[in-house]
């Protein structure tokens, strides 16, 4: 049985339930299998040993996603050893038309749509609308959660600057 978290997130200031436990700081990252462009599976071990950005978005096809989507992706050009991870529940193939529409380039988008495994396991799924909420996290070399952002309002943007600044400090260390 799915952990539930009652009103945990809100849209439009309405409340829904999120599935999974809340990701802490300090905590071992855990692990999740999402489909990249190709349909091939990815894991967190995928990324081993690199700084790992993960967003999760409700979905790529609004303008808030689209936004910050844009902006990490400007970022993380300026960062060496950071793998920067987009993932919804937006098929593989939206996702592509997405980045290439938009230009995007320097973070790999992932989709959760077939199991929710990232979703579930980062407590992100928002389980009356089957998306995935909006929140950062920063997982470290050693698979370490350095950072974690729940955006409490899903139409809101998260901190792009606190990310930032603590994704800076794990890629500089």
């Amino acid at each position: 049985m799915d952990i539930e978290r009652k009103n945990a997130t809100t849209l439009k200031g309405n409340p829904f339930t999120l599935l999974g436990s809340e990701i802490k700081v300090g905590q071992k990252a855990p692990d999740f299998s999402a489909l990249a462009g190709d349909l091939s599976p990815v894991t967190l071990a995928s990324s081993k040993g690199k700084t790992r950005l993960i967003i999760s978005v409700p979905s790529l096809d609004t303008p808030v996603c689209d936004a910050e989507t844009r902006r990490f992706n400007e970022e993380a050009a300026k960062l060496s050893g950071v793998e920067t991870l987009v993932i919804s529940v937006d098929l593989p193939f939206a996702q592509g038309r997405f980045c290439q529409t938009a230009g995007i380039k320097n973070v790999k988008t992932l989709s959760d749509h077939r199991d929710v495994s990232f979703g579930k396991a980062y407590g992100t799924l928002i389980k009356e609308l089957r998306l995935l909420s909006r929140a950062v996290f920063i997982v470290d070399a050693s698979d370490t959660v350095q950072y974690v952002e729940y955006v409490k309002e899903v139409g809101s943007h998260p901190n792009y600057d606190a990310a930032l600044s603590a994704l800076k400090q794990k890629a500089t260390a």
